[in-house]
């Protein structure tokens, strides 16, 4: 059997632990891997390279991807679709084991759909795809926006400023929420709540008031109504560019025009894609990764491996991509509890 294997969307920490598990799984019943470069492009395209034991070995604590990713939508044009079944075809691809997050998946359902033998293994460090508990990717990065949450407040405490630190999250705010709780923001806005800048102004003050400063951490995706700031543009799945929209920038401003508090903005971006997994994101990407490949070999197409609980197990992808897993209500009361 030969198994082919993709990483599309935005990287992550852990997809190299999932493509090391992939090869490795598949090697220990004697099959071979194809690694497909630059996501579903890679297909389309017929740009791969194959994936041995030793090439992979040394993966487990590396960041990024070594296939590449891009955000090409295979499915956008019926001439990429058919140039994608044909290459696998052509490839002698068994089994294509597609690694990434919403759009991904979206992909690699509509190639089942068409007959296309294809798992799926669900990343994102936003956490926001459905049916599975945890994605890799999450911990990580969240790690990495608590590290500069609280590096933020030992300075916005030093000159009794208001930091807002913007942190990714387009639709779903679990990061902003996981960064609010952890570091212990004074307010927390995430796109799942409508903006409210009288109660953001209240808890600045009140902070500020009590402690000479002010923490606030905002997702990428918020709506702050009419505002400047947006690219316009869009990518192969239709969305906004979000990279110039400078969400912290703004509510900076509207902070200490409103307050008369030095404010100022810090926006992650990117650092927190990069490095190392952590502990629970390595391990969650190795399970996952070998258990598409037993999905596969047990004829499981159309399926995708995901964690319920301790147990990881395999879920219909049109369950997986039928909504975007967002922060639910007894989360925000948690959160809006440590909030002044």
């Amino acid at each position: 059997m030969k198994f082919g294997v993709l990483t599309g969307g935005g990287d992550c920490p852990g997809l190299n632990p999932a493509i090391r598990a992939i090869v490795y799984r598949a090697a220990a019943s004697g099959h071979a891997t194809l690694g497909y470069l630059d996501g579903w492009k890679g297909v389309r395209d017929g740009l791969s390279r194959p994936l041995t034991l030793a090439e992979v070995h040394g993966l487990f604590n590396r960041g990024g991807t070594i296939l590449g990713s891009s955000r090409t939508n295979p499915f956008a044009k019926e001439g990429d679709a058919v140039k994608v079944v044909e290459q696998l075809r052509r490839d002698e691809v068994d089994a294509l084991i597609a690694i990434g997050g919403d759009d991904t998946l979206t992909a690699a359902r509509d190639l089942f759909r068409r007959g296309g033998r294809v798992v799926g293994v669900p990343k994102t460090m936003d956490n926001d795809v459905g049916g599975t508990d945890w994605t890799f990717g999450f911990h990580s990065s969240v790690a990495v926006a608590v590290d500069a949450a609280e590096r933020l407040r030992d300075t916005a405490w030093s000159h009794h400023r208001v930091v807002v630190l913007e942190v990714m999250g387009r639709h779903a705010g679990w990061v902003a929420l996981a960064t609010g709780l952890a570091a212990g923001a004074d307010a927390t806005l995430l796109p799942e709540e409508p903006y409210d800048e009288k109660t953001l102004l209240e808890r600045v003050r009140a902070a500020a008031n009590a402690r000479g400063f002010a923490l606030v951490v905002a997702s990428e995706g918020i709506d702050l109504g009419p505002r400047r700031g947006s690219t316009g543009g869009k990518d192969d799945f239709g969305h906004e560019l979000l990279g110039e929209r400078q969400v912290g920038g703004e509510l900076a401003r509207r902070i200490q025009e409103a307050t008369g508090i030095e404010s100022r903005s810090a926006q992650i971006g990117h650092i927190q894609r990069g490095g190392p997994p952590e502990l629970f994101d390595r391990i969650l990407a190795t399970r996952l990764g070998a258990a598409a490949v037993d999905l596969a070999l047990a004829g499981r197409f159309g399926q995708v491996a995901v964690l319920r609980g301790s147990e990881v197990r395999g879920i219909p992808l049109d369950e997986a991509v039928a909504s975007t897993k967002v922060v639910t209500s007894d989360w925000l009361d948690l959160l809006h509890t440590f909030e002044p």
